[in-house]
C-alpha cells in the first residue's frame, strides 16, 4: 500500500509540474526563469541557423528548377541545330547548288574536267 501512495504522489508531482510548465508557455513567463535566460543565446542561435537552412532549401529548389528548365532549353536548341544543319547540308549538295543557278537564269555551269593539283618546285636561295 504504500508503494502505490508513493506512485500516486508522484504521478500527481509530475502533473503538477507538467500542468505548471504549459501555464508557463501560455502566459508566457517562462521566459522570465533564469534557466531559459541562460540558454536565450543558444536559442537565438538555433533559430538564425533554422533560418539559413530554410534559405538554403529555397536556394536549392531554385537552382533545381532552373537547371531543368535550362536542361529542356538545351535539348530544344540540340533539335533546332539538327534540322537547320540537314537543310544546310541538303541545300549545299552540288545538284541542289546547279538547279538553283538553273532557276536563277546563271550561266555559270559545271566544268567537265576535274580538277588537276599543280605541282612547282621551291625555289633555291
Amino acid at each position: 500500500m504504500a508503494k502505490t501512495k508513493e506512485k500516486d504522489i508522484k504521478t500527481n508531482k509530475n502533473r503538477r509540474q507538467i500542468r505548471k510548465t504549459l501555464q508557463g508557455l501560455m502566459s508566457g513567463s517562462i521566459l522570465t526563469e533564469d534557466v531559459v535566460r541562460k540558454q536565450f543565446p543558444f536559442l537565438v542561435l538555433l533559430a538564425v541557423l533554422a533560418l539559413i537552412y530554410i534559405a538554403n532549401r529555397y536556394h536549392a529548389e531554385r537552382v533545381f528548377i532552373e537547371t531543368e528548365s535550362l536542361k529542356k532549353e538545351i535539348s530544344e536548341l540540340r533539335s533546332e541545330k539538327i534540322a537547320t544543319q540537314s537543310v544546310l547540308m541538303r541545300k549545299s549538295r552540288r545538284s541542289e547548288v546547279m538547279r538553283l543557278l538553273r532557276e536563277n537564269g546563271s550561266e555559270l555551269t559545271e566544268s567537265s574536267t576535274p580538277p588537276v593539283k599543280v605541282f612547282y618546285k621551291e625555289a633555291k636561295p
